[in-house]
């Protein structure tokens, strides 16, 4: 049940073959400032408090998107494989992918590079019920381990665990697809499966609704490995840099002001996604929601420091490329060396982080709404 993208269906394979310059209308005329459409493919079938709120709800409510004469829309899809699927048939303009998924499109000839990096800080971890007598390592042989979906980052996560304790993730254990919240909290509660591997903030959401988990150590290999980057299609990528540019530049702001401000952020997150409440009061999620984006924002942003302090946004240095693809080869999504340069366009970083950060901290210090 593995998914490969060597495995896709013949229909999508033609699909990438014909796409063109790309999705909802970028601008093609190569000229500066020109007003543009984007479509950015979420990767997650689950609206909540992560990216979507941190970086696009902000930037769209806040006008950074239409200060840069952008106008940016959503679609959900499910899981990284899928959302640079949607990339690179032109259904979606730009995506914020897991790298080791981009990593593994770009050697299968899939016309996609990432432009900037998003989350720095590893935010898998293996999680168990208080109870469990698991501790990792040869005592996975044999389980069940519950993934958001095999299209997600997830799934590579937990290959790449197995295979770091001498164990083979094809025969020794088994991925099943739990999704995120209730419902994968009811699969490791009712013994569907014996561990979940998921993200720190999917876990928060758990936690807030009331289920206790104990959670394994990683192994050192994990750290430094990068998790989700920006990925647009690679097919005219040139004739589009400025568009690019403009909006990395309104995410990054967004999530410099998402970092200073996280209630607000969430709650310009639930009027551009009201889906996120649930039917439920403002007063009453944002205790949880707010945990739960702070939980994500701590991998999005460097480990240590203020958000004053922030610099150099999507950066992604030659050493981390090299950790994560060493990752991304362990958890099966390539087989051999993807040359940096085939996967990789940082010239658009110089311009995205040219802005006024005092004026976006100042912003977030004394929003109101």
């Amino acid at each position: 049940m593995k998914q490969k993208w060597g495995l896709l269906p013949a229909a999508l394979v033609a699909a990438v073959a014909l796409a063109g310059c790309g999705g909802s209308g970028g601008d093609s005329s190569g000229e500066e400032g020109t007003p543009a459409n984007l479509t950015f493919a979420i990767a997650s079938a689950v609206i909540g408090p992560k990216e979507e709120v941190a970086m696009f709800a902000v930037a769209k409510e806040l006008g950074y998107f239409a200060e840069e004469k952008l106008t940016v829309e959503t679609i959900n899809t499910d899981g990284s494989v899928a959302a640079l699927q949607a990339v690179a048939t032109g259904s979606a303009d730009v995506t914020a992918a897991d790298t080791g998924s981009i990593l593994g499109a770009v050697e299968k000839n899939v016309p996609v590079k990432a432009i900037g990096g998003l989350v720095q800080n590893w935010p898998w971890v293996m999680a168990v019920k208080p109870d469990s007598t698991l501790t990792g390592g040869t005592d996975l042989k044999g389980k069940k381990i519950g993934v958001i979906s095999l299209a997600s980052g997830s799934a590579p996560y937990a290959r790449a665990y197995v295979a770091a304790a001498g164990l083979d993730p094809a025969k020794d254990v088994e991925l099943l697809p739990v999704g995120v919240g209730a419902q994968a909290a009811a699969a490791l509660n009712d013994g569907t499966v014996d561990l979940l591997a998921l993200y720190t903030q999917a876990y928060a959401v758990i936690e807030n609704a009331g289920t206790t988990l104990k959670y394994l150590n990683n192994p050192d290999a994990f750290v430094g490995i990068r998790s989700l980057s920006f990925a647009v299609g690679a097919r005219g990528l040139d004739d589009k840099k400025d568009v690019y540019t403009r909006f990395l530049r309104a995410a990054y702001k967004a999530m410099l002001f998402s970092a200073n401000n996280p209630e607000a952020a969430m709650r310009i997150g639930y009027q551009v996604f009201p889906q996120i409440l649930a039917g439920k009061s403002v007063d009453e999620q944002l205790p949880n929601d707010v945990r739960s984006l702070q939980a994500w924002l701590k991998t999005a942003t460097p480990a240590t420091g203020e958000p004053k302090d922030f610099a150099d946004w999507g950066a992604i240095s030659e050493q981390e490329w090299t950790k994560t693809q060493a990752y991304t080869k362990e958890a099966g999504q390539i087989t051999g060396d993807v040359a940096l340069a085939d996967v990789w366009e940082p010239g658009l970083l110089a311009g995205a982080n040219q802005f006024d950060k005092a004026a976006v901290l100042d912003k977030a210090a004394n929003y109101t709404k």
